[in-house]
């Protein structure tokens, strides 16, 4: 499993090449694991770094795919067009 060095955001270029659907389904298999408690503890801190890397990457993803999404707006003299949508 390759690793950020410490003291750094960097993602892998595993995770980094994942698409959501991906990162999410090895994020929802570490949570399993861990969850099931059988890991040693090593493991365990292995697995929950890079859950955390998972989580940060699908947010990214989330984050990006959001920030495309526009709504359909009629302006005041009838004209149709787009905006950015607000998710607030």
């Amino acid at each position: 499993m390759a690793k950020a060095p410490p003291g750094t955001d960097a993602v892998p270029p595993d995770i980094a090449g994942m698409s959501f659907e991906q990162a999410l389904a090895e994020l929802e298999s570490i949570v399993q694991k861990l969850e099931g408690g059988t890991a040693s503890l090593e493991a365990s801190i292995n697995l929950y770094a890079r859950g955390s890397l998972l989580r940060r990457h699908c947010e990214a993803k989330l984050k990006a795919a959001q920030e495309r999404v526009e709504k359909i707006v009629v302006g005041e003299a009838g004209a149709v067009g787009t905006e950015p949508a607000s998710f607030d």
